[in-house]
């Protein structure tokens, strides 16, 4: 990853039963969305919301729990990606 990359990329999120909850990952995941340039910005919080009108209704606490996971390894790869891309637009012309 270049150093560009990891000067944008300033991701962590604890692994304490707290934040594990639906309700933490929202926020968290609302407020990772606050570091993305407007555009994707907008995308990804309309994503987020969408995602969690669609899994409302889930009540397997195992099931919960795998969603929960891949919600937080999902926005490391997209804070990744986006900052990166970002970093390398503002870069492209830099000599």
């Amino acid at each position: 990853m270049s150093k560009t990359c990891m000067q944008f990329f300033r991701f962590s999120h604890c692994t304490s039963k707290a934040d594990t909850s639906p309700k933490a990952l929202y926020r968290h995941l609302i407020r990772q969305c606050e570091k993305l340039p407007e555009g994707p910005q907008k995308y990804y919080k309309f994503m987020i919301k969408q995602s969690f009108k669609q899994h409302v209704n889930e009540t397997d606490p195992q099931r919960i729990q795998q969603i929960v996971a891949r919600s937080y390894e999902d926005a490391d790869w997209v804070l990744k990606k986006v900052s990166c891309v970002s970093g390398l637009a503002k870069n492209e012309f830099n000599f």
